[in-house]
C-alpha cells in the first residue's frame, strides 16, 4: 500500500505538482520529492520542466540513480565528464545512469521554450557502484502506437531502445475528448499517471492538469478523457529498500 500520509492510506491517491525554481532559473512543477511526500519507490524525482534560453542546469554532480529527460518541445544539450556531448529534440529522450558518480549539464536551445519531463529512478543497493553511462534516443527511435481515439509513445518498455536497470514502464499518452483506454498493471508494479494537459477520469477519480494519480496494489487502470488530454504513465517494480536522497545524490 501507499506508505506515506497514513491518513490517506488507500489504493489510489491524487496529489498536485508544486511549482518551484530549480537549477539556474528553470521553472518546474514537481510531483516529488516534496515535504511529506519524498519518493515513491522505485521513483525518486519527477519534474515537469519549462526552460527558457539563458536558464537551465549548469554543471553539477549525481550518483546512485538513473534519470530520463523526455522532451515535449524545444531541445536540451547534454554534456558530461564521460565525454558525451549531444542534443535531444522534441519527442526524444536522454538517459544517464549516475551509478558511482557523474558530472553533467543540461541546457536548453538558444531560442524558444524547452519543455519536458525529468524522471529519476533509484538503483538498488547492489548496483549503486555501477560505472556511469549515457544514452540518447531520438524521436524517430521511440516506438509509437496509434489506437482508436489516441496515441502512445513507449519511452521505456516493449520495443523501446531506452535501457534501465529497474523494471519500468514509462509512456506518453494522448487521448481525444471522449476516448477511453484500459491498462492491466503487472503484478508487483506501482507508480502513477501525471496529467500534462486536459482532464481525465482515472478509475473513477477526476484528474486535472498538473495532478498525479498514484497506484499501488492496483490491477487495472481505466482512463477516459473528458477533454483532449496528454498524460504520462509511469510504473515500475519497487526495490523495497530505503531511498536515501541528499540533493543530487541517492545513496
Amino acid at each position: 500500500m501507499i506508505e506515506q500520509n497514513s491518513t490517506e492510506n488507500r489504493q489510489a491517491l491524487i496529489r498536485p505538482a508544486v511549482a518551484m525554481q530549480e537549477g539556474a532559473g528553470a521553472q518546474v512543477k514537481r510531483l516529488f520529492p516534496l515535504s511529506g511526500w519524498m519518493n515513491f519507490d522505485p521513483f525518486v524525482l519527477f519534474d515537469d520542466f519549462s526552460i527558457a534560453p539563458g536558464s537551465g542546469f549548469p554543471e553539477h554532480p549525481h550518483r546512485g540513480f538513473e534519470a530520463i529527460t523526455y522532451l515535449f518541445e524545444g531541445s536540451i544539450e547534454h554534456k558530461d565528464n564521460l565525454g558525451n556531448h549531444s542534443t535531444v529534440g522534441a519527442g526524444g529522450a536522454q538517459r544517464f545512469t549516475a551509478g558511482s558518480g557523474l558530472v553533467h549539464s543540461e541546457m536548453p536551445a538558444d531560442k524558444g521554450l524547452s519543455r519536458g519531463i525529468q524522471l529519476w529512478i533509484n538503483l538498488p543497493q547492489r548496483l549503486k557502484a555501477l560505472p556511469p553511462s549515457y544514452q540518447q534516443v531520438d524521436s524517430k527511435q521511440i516506438p509509437e502506437q496509434r489506437f482508436n481515439g489516441g496515441v502512445r509513445r513507449i519511452i521505456v518498455g516493449q520495443d523501446s531502445p531506452v535501457t534501465l536497470n529497474t523494471e519500468t514502464r514509462y509512456e506518453e499518452i494522448k487521448l481525444d475528448a471522449g476516448a477511453q483506454l484500459s491498462e492491466n498493471i503487472d503484478p508487483g508494479y506501482r507508480g502513477f499517471i501525471y496529467l500534462v494537459t486536459g482532464e481525465i477520469s482515472a478509475n473513477g477519480h477526476t484528474l486535472r492538469s498538473g495532478e498525479a494519480y498514484y497506484l499501488d496494489e492496483v490491477e487495472k487502470l481505466s482512463t477516459r478523457a473528458t477533454k483532449p488530454s496528454h498524460f504520462m504513465l509511469c510504473l515500475g517494480r519497487a526495490h523495497g529498500e530505503p531511498i536515501r536522497q541528499r540533493g543530487p545524490f541517492v545513496d
